[in-house]
């Protein structure tokens, strides 16, 4: 027992001794810390002043005097002034002083971008040489924000040049070493900045610059200018063409639609433009990512090949994916409503009706036209998923593709119903239609925006389509060709788009040409003019039914007898 309570004393006074050692190597080994944050802070100090490492060094100071060498963790600040507490182990403030120090040279470049909130106001700014395809980007551009919600404007300095210039000279003015045109050029463009700044300020989303901007200086003062001073995203656009296909079709389109050009002949023209493009080339300083700190995506031959260069934010990623699926081919577009239906006739709106007779004679009219153009230039047809379109463009020798989109606006309780109908039942939901058609929703039904809506796909594919026939419903091709013909909003309800009548939109450059083929088939006028137009009209809710219906178009009632007989009954 003796033995046992021996050995027991020994393994406590070696228990006792690991102890004391494990503990006089823990205080050497805290001292030897302490000695080196304390030289380094010293250093740091004297060299930064109050800094946030200095800060963050007098803290730890701090804490170490208070708690003496005993304390086995130190709480320190975070580097960021949201004095978050992390918790860290002896000696390791050391490194996290270094990663601080590393981390405040990388500041100036990424915290200034970081405070501007993803709802800021973005501006775009071109870049490129003439005749690459600048501005027809820039209004198409525009057209898809300003659909899509975010309200949008180009500046072209080209215009503000004009200003200051009764009439075009020549070339000279964008030569390099031509003080007085320099001048002209950059009060143009500090014009443009300036109103597309008011723009923003204004409330609006996106302002474009549709400007060269072909050097580093001049893209460094514009992104700090935005970024420091405005506190707006930029988003830097580079247009390059190598396509010389392309190139010269870009060419003959300034050559025809430029202001500048009007008043020459082709060959003055072409010889200045040509000039011009050499003086330019001559300044032209591509977008280098190496060597610039700008966000900015690069867009080769219209759309071919698109490249992003520290692309973020909410906006700036959709305009991406538009680009990135854009072409810059010219193209025709063909419009038209079905032929007459039974419930055209009848006044009644809405419905899956089946065509009248003389909607079947604009059916064959209709095949005639296009089928008699298949052998030089053949057209793919697109339907609604409904009746009536598909019946109008049945003889059309082509491929028909069926499009849910494209179906009519839906009226909710009040499909089928006949106007009066609709006043005598919901005089109240006729009034508010009347007072805000464009927004206006019939319960459980659509509005003008719901359309506009479902056909962001179909129109983002059909600008870059070509030789397409659209067969549609009233609604619909309002608000389509509000879309390519730029139209104000309010206005898309109160478009005149009549029966048997094709509407054909020829592009040039970044607009399009209207023309209006009527077919020689007659029909009902199924057009109701805006009330508010009229000025003895009243949209309120009070007004009588001889005020609602006082735009109404006439139909069934008005119209001869044998309007239903078959095209061989009413000839017998």
């Amino acid at each position: 027992m003796a033995l046992l309570r021996i050995q027991s004393d020994w393994y406590i006074y070696f228990w006792l001794l690991y102890c004391k050692i494990y503990s006089a190597i823990i205080w050497l080994f805290g001292n030897h810390c302490r000695g080196t944050d304390k030289a380094r802070a010293v250093i740091t100090s004297g060299i930064g002043g109050q800094s946030l490492g200095s800060l963050h060094r007098v803290r730890t100071r701090r804490k170490k005097t208070q708690q003496y060498h005993r304390t086995k963790h130190v709480v320190a600040l975070a580097r960021r002034p949201s004095y978050k507490r992390i918790v860290m182990a002896p000696g390791a403030s050391t490194a996290h002083a270094m990663m601080e120090d590393k981390e405040k040279l990388l500041a100036p470049a990424t915290i200034r971008s970081r405070r501007i909130s993803q709802f800021a106001p973005l501006l775009i700014a071109l870049v490129g040489l003439p005749a690459r395809g600048k501005s027809q980007l820039a209004h198409r551009l525009a057209r898809h924000l300003n659909w899509n919600g975010e309200s949008t404007k180009v500046f072209d300095c080209s215009e503000y040049r004009r200003r200051h210039m009764a009439l075009y000279g020549s070339h000279d003015i964008f030569r390099a070493d031509n003080q007085q045109g320099s001048a002209i050029r950059r009060q143009s463009a500090h014009e443009a900045v300036q109103d597309a700044v008011i723009w923003l300020k204004d409330g609006n989303s996106v302002a474009i610059f549709d400007g060269t901007n072909i050097t580093r200086e001049q893209r460094r003062e514009l992104s700090d200018y935005c970024l420091s001073d405005m506190g707006f995203r930029i988003l830097f656009i580079e247009c390059v063409c190598e396509d010389q296909e392309l190139l010269e079709r870009n060419i003959i389109e300034i050559l025809h639609y430029s202001a500048d050009y009007k008043d020459m002949s082709e060959e003055e023209a072409v010889d200045d433009l040509r000039k011009k493009l050499e003086h330019y080339m001559r300044q032209y300083e591509p977008i280098d990512a190496g060597l610039e700190s700008i966000g900015f995506v690069r867009v080769e031959n219209m759309g071919e090949t698109v490249t992003a260069h520290k692309v973020a934010g909410q906006k700036e990623s959709g305009i991406l994916g538009y680009l990135s699926g854009m072409r810059g081919l010219p193209q025709t577009i063909y419009f038209t409503r079905h032929g007459e239906s039974e419930y055209n006739v009848l006044g009644r709106i809405g419905g899956d009706a089946a065509l009248s007779a003389r909607g079947q004679l604009y059916a064959r009219a209709l095949a005639d036209y296009f089928n008699a153009m298949a052998t030089i230039d053949p057209v793919s047809v697109w339907t609604s998923e409904l009746r009536r379109t598909k019946q109008t463009a049945a003889d059309i020798h082509a491929v028909k593709r069926p499009v849910r989109a494209l179906n009519e606006l839906d009226a909710g309780i009040c499909e089928g119903l006949t106007y009066e109908e609709m006043q005598e039942r919901f005089p109240q939901e006729f009034a508010w239609r009347d007072q805000d058609k464009l927004r206006y929703r019939y319960p459980w039904g659509e509005s003008y925006i719901d359309i506009m809506t479902r056909l962001r796909p179909v129109l983002s594919a059909l600008e870059d389509e070509h030789n397409v026939v659209v067969v549609g419903h009233q609604a619909v091709l309002r608000c389509m060709l509000g879309y390519f013909l730029d139209a104000k909003l309010d206005e898309l309800p109160y478009m005149n788009v009549p029966l048997h009548t094709i509407v054909k939109l020829t592009s040039y450059g970044y607009k399009y040409k209207v023309e209006m083929i009527k077919l020689p088939v007659e029909c009902v006028d199924t057009y109701r003019q805006q009330p508010k137009v009229r000025a003895e009209q009243n949209c309120s809710i009070n007004r009588s039914t001889a005020e609602a219906l006082t735009t109404v178009p006439s139909h069934y009632d008005t119209l001869p007898s044998n309007l239903w007989q078959s095209p061989t009954e009413a000839q017998l």
